[in-house]
């Protein structure tokens, strides 16, 4: 132990720091409710949502994209709300709800806007879907609730789902195959049938 009065944790993470090596990992026990199921996990606290998701829980559906928050290929919907996983600490997210493409719906139950996504095309290699498709479930929900945009941040309180709305709230979201036509095709017939 160091004679500066560290915990040997400190003291360990400081000379780690001076030698220039990686500290011990510190890890945190976490429950999160994913797709309606408690898993009790034990994670590094360095360990991003998505990680979690897919190393911890083998939820291999959210993708790794850009791991900046870009693209959007790692969307999930967290108590209510979308967001990118990999830009968020799993420990951050004590007891929350939070959905994967995986819970949305099964191969023989699909969600409506899965079953949208088949019926347009709203896909190619298919590689950013599960995102898009989480992303696009929030955004009928977010203007449904009347939130404003998270873009521009109009403060509009009566959000309708215009075209023009939901390519901006779904900006975030980069299909590199450019199926942009299709995916909004998708969302706008889930829309006017209500079915989100």
């Amino acid at each position: 132990m160091s004679n500066h009065g560290e915990t040997p944790a400190a003291f360990t993470a400081a000379r780690a720091s001076e030698l220039g090596t990686t500290p011990v990992p510190v890890t945190m026990p976490l429950s999160l409710n994913v797709n309606g199921v408690v898993h009790q996990l034990n994670v590094d606290t360095r360990t991003t949502l998505l990680d979690a998701l897919r190393e911890n829980l083998h939820l291999t559906g959210s993708k790794k994209g850009c791991d900046h928050g870009q693209c959007g290929a790692c969307t999930v919907i967290v108590d209510g709300r979308r967001l990118n996983s990999c830009l968020t600490l799993a420990v951050m997210h004590q007891d929350a709800e939070v959905m994967t493409i995986e819970g949305l719906g099964t191969p023989d139950n699909l969600h409506p806007m899965q079953a949208a996504f088949i019926e347009h095309d709203g896909y190619q290699c298919g590689y950013c879907t599960p995102g898009q498709i989480c992303s696009s479930v929030a955004v009928l929900q977010e203007i449904e609730a009347g939130i404003p945009s998270h873009v521009t941040h109009d403060l509009v309180s009566d959000p309708q789902r215009t075209a023009e709305e939901i390519r901006e709230r779904m900006s975030g979201n980069i299909c590199r195959c450019g199926a942009y036509s299709n995916i909004l095709a998708a969302i706008e017939d889930v829309a006017a049938g209500g079915k989100s």
